[in-house]
């Protein structure tokens, strides 16, 4: 199976890509509209993203992609991030002035660098990238921020071990496939997320068909009426029911100033409860899209 990532070979997506799918061919993407394009052509069978991380939050390119794009969440993964500090073979670490990665991982070792404030933290647009980068180009004084993935991948040397500040440092990834809605009833979220319109409560055109077995958990985005009062209006639909919220998070609309699309976790699958429950917000919600419903990680 080809699975789409974003970032290069030997990144924690495609650390992540492996453990969900096993004997899978990784596809690396330089772009995050790139995964979801390959995902929506059928050029990939499958993409594994970053959707949060406990340290940094939500990646928030990604949640407005779900909700731009034609594709369908079917599983979650959760990564313990552990970052090391890989170099060529035969540097050393006394030999560094300056460690490259991720701007997201090189805050996350903060402790490292004031340990060694001899050593320069060089932003760079990817952790496995960096550590292709420097023993690609055989730097003697410099060294990249990745998972043992990268090491394996690019044959460096890990010099440090396990750096990162918080020992309890995850990310949650998510598995997402091509939608199966009708194309002739395929919604507006197709569209760049700010021209999103009226569309209609998507949740009824045959999400159910992608439902993996197993699955107990909901994603779902949308929208509130601008009325007093709709959003406790939205979050009764699940307390009625007894439903348990794991998660709820507003995101800006591109192109609609001050307008939000509310993204929310719920502890069911598909069952009459949940189902009953998207029927209720689909009445007193602007739009609701369902982005996905999976077993639990």
């Amino acid at each position: 199976m080809k699975v789409a990532i974003q970032g290069e070979r030997g990144s924690f997506s495609h650390e992540a890509a492996e453990k969900m799918l096993s004997r899978c061919a990784v596809v690396p993407c330089a772009r995050s509209a790139e995964v979801f394009d390959r995902v929506e052509s059928g050029s990939v069978q499958a993409a594994v993203i970053p959707i949060e991380n406990t340290l940094a939050g939500t990646v928030a390119e990604h949640a407005d992609l779900l909700v731009a794009r034609d594709v369908f969440i079917q599983a979650e993964y959760l990564l313990r991030i552990v970052h090391n500090v890989i170099a060529a073979p035969g540097v050393r670490l006394k030999s560094l002035k300056r460690v490259m990665s991720h701007p997201v991982a090189l805050d996350q070792c903060r402790d490292f660098f004031r340990r060694h404030p001899h050593l320069e933290a060089v932003p760079f647009y990817d952790t496995a990238g960096s550590v292709k980068h420097v023993i690609a180009n055989r730097l003697a004084d410099a060294a990249g921020i990745a998972g043992k993935q990268a090491s394996r991948e690019y044959s460096g040397k890990v010099l440090q071990a396990s750096i990162e500040d918080d020992k309890r440092n995850f990310t949650r990834f998510f598995l997402i496939r091509k939608s199966s809605v009708a194309s002739k009833k395929k919604s507006q979220f197709s569209q760049r997320l700010g021209d999103v319109g009226r569309p209609s409560n998507t949740f009824n055109y045959g999400y159910q068909r992608m439902i993996p077995p197993g699955a107990n958990k909901t994603s779902i985005a949308f929208k509130v009426k601008n009325l007093p009062g709709a959003l406790f209006k939205s979050l009764s639909v699940f307390a009625l029911r007894d439903i348990s919220l794991s998660k709820i998070e507003s995101r800006p609309m591109r192109g609609r100033p001050w307008e939000y699309v509310f993204y929310v976790d719920f502890l069911r699958g598909d069952d009459e409860p949940a189902r009953n429950a998207l029927r209720h917000l689909g009445e007193v919600a602007e739009f609701v899209k369902v982005l996905g419903v999976y077993p639990a990680a």
